[in-house]
């Protein structure tokens, strides 16, 4: 039956092998990574989260138990093995499963030191929704410092820390990054074709990114209303 197998590189990482896919064996991540997106094209969601996730857990069955292991990111097979965990990852993200997000999140960086997929700032955010203070603060410094997630972050961080927006991150997301203090404020945040077309576009304006960040993260809103409440309390 095919096996997966870990193979050395000069750069001191790993890449995977797997042999030809045959009935049975372990599973084939780029095959698994095809199939899932099919699914989900296909409307079958379930059906593509339990793909990626029988996945992550073949990956981790891979790797040593005792120490963090890099990954070859430039290989091909590796890094859909990598974007399985991601995406695996997301899926529990979205349902609020934030233990299961943050251990795969957490298995993401440990392979790929370098964040080819921004893992970190999905990461935070999971950390914030479980309050787990001390794992944020120590994640805030990987965070671009001209992100408009790391402003939101802190600022909402802030607030459920100490019950009240910090003037100086409000002031700071309001000055760098007015499209995303707009969005979070706004009444309604429609998918509508306009946005639609505007993020699908070569060159998205910040106000369709503001609002793919919201759409991406609504869930999070939903369940923290009394943030939202003073953002708009304070335009008042």
């Amino acid at each position: 039956m095919a096996k997966n197998s870990l193979q050395p590189t000069l750069n001191q990482s790993f890449r995977i092998l797997h042999d030809e896919e045959t009935k049975g064996g372990d599973v084939n991540f780029s095959a698994a990574l095809r199939r899932a997106a099919k699914a989900e094209q296909n409307g079958n969601f379930e059906e593509a989260c339990e793909i990626r996730f029988k996945a992550v857990q073949s990956l981790v069955e891979l790797l040593p138990e005792d120490e963090p292991l890099e990954l070859d990111w430039e290989d091909g097979a590796t890094r859909d093995a990598i974007t399985l965990a991601y995406l695996s990852a997301v899926d529990f993200f979205l349902v609020g499963d934030w233990e299961m997000a943050a251990a795969q999140l957490e298995l993401v960086l440990d392979v790929d030191g370098d964040d080819h997929l921004e893992a970190t700032t999905l990461l935070a955010f999971v950390y914030v929704a479980m309050q787990e203070w001390d794992s944020f603060d120590d994640i805030v410094p990987d965070l671009s410092e001209k992100s408009p997630e790391r402003s939101i972050l802190l600022l909402w961080s802030g607030f459920l820390r100490s019950g009240k927006l910090d003037p100086k991150e409000l002031s700071a997301l309001g000055r760098y990054h007015t499209a995303y203090l707009e969005e979070w404020r706004a009444e309604e945040h429609p998918a509508d074709e306009r946005y639609v077309a505007d993020i699908s576009s070569e060159r998205p304006s910040r106000q369709a990114q503001a609002r793919e960040l919201w759409l991406q993260t609504e869930h999070l809103w939903e369940a923290n209303k009394e943030f939202i409440e003073a953002l708009k309390a304070h335009r008042r």
